[in-house]
């Protein structure tokens, strides 16, 4: 299958990987959860949940690396039906442009990257190279809700 009609048929894909996409949070603030500018959505942040509340923890003290990954691919997810809220439908995506991932860990932390992986792979997986991004994987001392990834994302439709 040419990778342009796979990036079109998106929904399909999803449900071939068993996905389904979860519930969305609740805002948490005087911002928008998306915005589109001409062809371009720009994601606000969202933190790793998951059915049983935020996914809280520290990597280098109390979460692994790939703790880490599992909660940044659930940021994905959130971040994937903030998307089809706003777009009508994830057929409409044409490419992943940009991925920031925060990740909550000690000082001195080297694999921001490997965490942030969970969200990047997942993409790729999904949209095959429409999926490839630019991104920023970077290690915090302390996220929202004491959550242990944020992602925010920049989406051409």
């Amino acid at each position: 299958m040419e990778l342009r009609s796979m990036a079109k048929q998106t929904e399909a894909r999803l449900q071939e990987m068993g996905i389904v996409l979860p519930e969305l949070p609740a805002v948490g603030g005087n911002y928008l959860p998306a915005k589109t500018v001409g062809h371009i959505v720009y994601l606000a942040g969202v933190i790793s949940t998951s059915s049983d509340g935020v996914i809280t923890g520290t990597v280098g003290i109390d979460r692994t690396v790939e703790e880490g990954y599992a909660a940044a691919r659930a940021c994905a997810l959130i971040q994937l039906a903030v998307l089809r809220r706003h777009v009508g439908s994830l057929n409409a995506v044409k490419s992943i442009i940009s991925v920031n991932g925060y990740v909550n860990a000690v000082a001195g932390f080297q694999d921001s990257p490997k965490v942030v992986n969970g969200a990047s792979d997942l993409f790729v997986e999904l949209l095959g190279e429409d999926g490839r991004h630019v991104r920023a994987a970077i290690g915090v001392s302390a996220l929202p809700r004491h959550a242990l990834v944020e992602l925010q994302m920049i989406v051409e439709v």
